[in-house]
């Protein structure tokens, strides 16, 4: 994922000729405002020297390369016929539309005593006095090794993390690192994400994050080992990534809607797999420490159609309050007081025929929870209809949520980002009805607001006139 000449380019694994995963090629599309998006053709197909998994894309602003001024440069993983994964590199000077695979790859070959080595994120290291290297890290095991380069063509390794950091249940994959600034101060925190493949907060995969420092070697955590962060308690994200290059110091980024649990069997037809919405990152210090936080882009408010709002509803035990609003694509923001007395409270969402998806939170237990033991279709997996939960402290005794809903998920926001929850849903098409429930006690709802959205701008994608798709030339 690539920010240049104004469009954000989205690269993705994709298998063109099955919904269930294959022989993996990158797909392609782009967008200016991060909300609609042109697919283009397929920018990296498998050659003779393997399938092409996931990998990292920037802009070479130096040329340090040779390929040319301002070539947008891809690195990705090869994994051959042997299951070996070595690292390489392809470019495109006409904005992304067209590649070549280096001549001279893999720039990295596959290691002999390493079998997960993969999924390499670049980024440029400015060591402040005018200079600086390339960096890539790469995800080994269960450990991210870090590479750097002159060139992004001759790479020595300069470091390594993990090894008893965070979680270390399933492989390690999909590497992302950035500095952010910390909210209200003048201190700045480097921040590494990892994929992990099982055991994450909701069942299956998911996305941990580290605090600290990075000295453009290595990375270093701020917190002890057994210090986890997960940046998403939902099932349904994995494999973040964020924009090199996006404009105005924004760190944006969006991950996988889905799981390794069930990603093949998902009731879908003509697609499988989707990206959660665009979010902008900050670091925001807490009681705990320095923490990650998400916002929905601003971008998004584009799609806002009718506005319905109330302000101090009384939610009564077992008198649900019934919005006169409707719908599979909503926006909602909503703010709950929290009384201990309350067992339970929140919005249940895609409501109708005994279906629903319920997001709330219960005093008592102190856990926000999504549950979607209701949610629609779920026979596909045994662990798909089930409760996910996040540890939470309501600020100032009031529940803030920022919810999206779409036809086959939600996206929750909890307390200006603090905690997450992406789940995929798959509800009949009727269910769409919204209500407010509280349990124990009455709740005060200070404010509610509810948009309809609008669809997004999907523009096909556009062939050759014989009918043919471009795809990336080797070079020779």
């Amino acid at each position: 994922m690539v920010y240049y000449d104004g469009e954000y380019h989205l690269f993705y694994q994709h298998h063109p000729d099955s919904t269930v995963w294959g022989p993996m090629h990158w797909g392609h599309a782009v967008s200016r405002d991060l909300v609609n998006w042109q697919h283009l053709p397929i920018a990296l197909a498998p050659d003779e020297l393997g399938t092409i998994f996931s990998g990292g894309a920037v802009i070479d602003w130096h040329n340090t390369a040779g390929f040319g001024p301002e070539a947008m440069i891809a690195s990705y993983t090869y994994q051959d016929s042997d299951a070996r994964q070595s690292q390489a590199i392809a470019y495109s000077l006409d904005n992304g539309r067209t590649w070549i695979k280096y001549a001279g790859n893999p720039v990295i070959p596959a290691p002999a005593n390493i079998r997960d080595f993969r999924d390499p994120k670049l980024l440029w290291y400015d060591d402040g006095s005018g200079g600086g290297h390339w960096v890539m890290a790469l995800a080994a095991g269960r450990a991210i090794l870090f590479y750097t380069s002159p060139n992004l063509l001759d790479w020595q390794p300069s470091g390594s993390f993990g090894f008893g950091h965070g979680a270390m249940d399933g492989v390690w994959e999909t590497p992302d690192l950035f500095e952010l600034p910390v909210a209200g101060t003048a201190e700045s925190r480097w921040v590494l994400t990892v994929g992990i493949g099982d055991n994450a907060p909701a069942g299956g995969s998911g996305t941990q994050y580290f605090i600290g420092q990075f000295d453009g070697q290595t990375f270093t955590s701020d917190n002890p080992k057994g210090t986890v962060l997960w940046a998403d308690y939902g099932a349904d994200f994995y494999a973040a990534q964020s924009w090199s290059n996006a404009p105005d110091g924004r760190r944006i980024w969006l991950a996988w809607l889905n799981n390794w649990q069930y990603a093949n069997q998902i009731p879908t037809t003509t697609w499988r797999g989707a990206m959660t919405l665009p979010r902008e990152l900050r670091l925001v210090p807490t009681q705990e420490g320095i923490r990650l936080a998400q916002t929905a882009v601003p971008e998004l408010a584009q799609l806002r159609q009718n506005k319905h709002r109330w302000h101090n509803v009384i939610l009564e035990p077992g008198a649900p309050f019934v919005p006169a609003v409707r719908g599979d694509r909503l926006e909602i923001i909503a703010e709950l007081e929290t009384p201990i007395e309350a067992t339970s409270l929140g919005i249940r969402l895609r409501l109708g025929d005994g279906e629903a998806t319920a997001v709330g939170y219960a005093p008592k237990s102190r856990l926000l929870f999504v549950d979607r033991t209701n949610a629609g279709q779920s026979a596909f997996n045994y662990n798909f209809a089930s409760v996910h939960t996040a540890p939470f402290a309501p600020a100032d005794g009031l529940l803030t949520l920022h919810i999206f809903v779409d036809r086959a998920s939600i996206e929750v926001l909890a307390n200006e980002g603090l905690i997450s929850f992406s789940e995929q849903i798959f509800p009949g098409e009727a269910s769409v009805g919204v209500e407010l429930f509280a349990e124990g006690t009455a709740v005060t709802v200070r404010n509610l607001e509810i948009y309809r959205l609008s669809a997004a701008q999907f523009r096909p994608l556009r062939t050759t006139a014989d009918g043919q798709l471009p795809v990336a030339v080797a070079a020779p």
